[in-house]
């Protein structure tokens, strides 16, 4: 069953009356539901900050969540989805999987009370949907245990917002710096660093030519079985210090 904050005993939502629901305007979802190669990527670079408690904020469909809750180090993981429907889809897939110690809570961080802790929050391609992301990174260092981590993954570089950031909902893309700018009082930095350095050219092709709303199910499967393998490659060799996406990891400290 798909949790409401309100029906939990654990984290129950901080206003009884209602819970926020958002319906997600992309569909790019399910486009990149097989870029397996991406996925085990991310899974790889994000394992050393994924421990404990875990909470993942716009968990969408569940396909990030299945490459990354695979880690010895998380001994909980809850979704949280304010899209109802995709919260649905999303529990199917946990219970399909197996459900290893996943839940699903359909509302936002904001619905769960001021003392649901946890050991690690993370965004992936979430935060750039959320216009005043601020706010919302300065929450979730609210719902962070001492010595938890705060890890964000966002699209990078502003130059490079198309028409496909406008389509699914895009405010806005980010490096360091402006990342950086809403980091959250109280927390420390402990790793800031670029990913897909090739997928980064691909990105620039899109803006600059083909200029696509929606790229291809060919033109993903291109990237992911070519494009991010070399990554992999060059990202280290290149010093992580560009790429198509950026991430920043931030402490509280204990």
């Amino acid at each position: 069953m798909v949790l409401r904050p309100t029906e939990d005993q654990r984290i129950a939502s901080s206003t009884s009356s209602s819970v926020t629901e958002i319906a997600y305007i992309g569909n790019e979802l399910a486009l990149f539901a097989d870029a397996h190669n991406w996925k085990r990527y991310l899974a790889d670079t994000l394992r050393p900050y994924l421990r404990g408690a875990v909470a993942e904020v716009g968990a969408g469909i569940g396909t990030t969540t299945a490459a990354l809750i695979a880690n010895p180090a998380i001994t909980e993981w809850t979704c949280i989805e304010p899209d109802l429907d995709q919260a649905r889809s999303l529990e199917a897939m946990l219970i399909e999987n197996g459900g290893r110690v996943a839940r699903v809570v359909a509302g936002t961080l904001g619905d769960l009370a001021a003392d649901a802790m946890f050991d690690t929050i993370i965004y992936i391609d979430v935060v750039e949907h959320i216009e005043d992301d601020r706010s919302e990174l300065a929450l979730a260092a609210a719902h962070l245990n001492p010595g938890g981590n705060l890890v964000v993954l966002v699209p990078a570089w502003e130059f490079l917002y198309s028409q496909f950031d406008r389509a699914i909902g895009h405010f806005r893309r980010y490096n360091k710096a402006s990342l950086r700018a809403v980091a959250p009082a109280g927390l420390r930095e402990v790793a800031a660093f670029y990913r897909d350095s090739v997928g980064f050219f691909a990105s620039v092709a899109n803006k600059l030519a083909l200029r696509q709303g929606m790229p291809t199910v060919a033109q993903i499967a291109l990237w992911d079985s070519y494009l991010v393998p070399l990554s992999r490659i060059a990202d280290p060799l290149l010093a992580s210090l560009f790429g198509k996406s950026v991430i920043l990891v931030w402490q509280r400290p204990r």
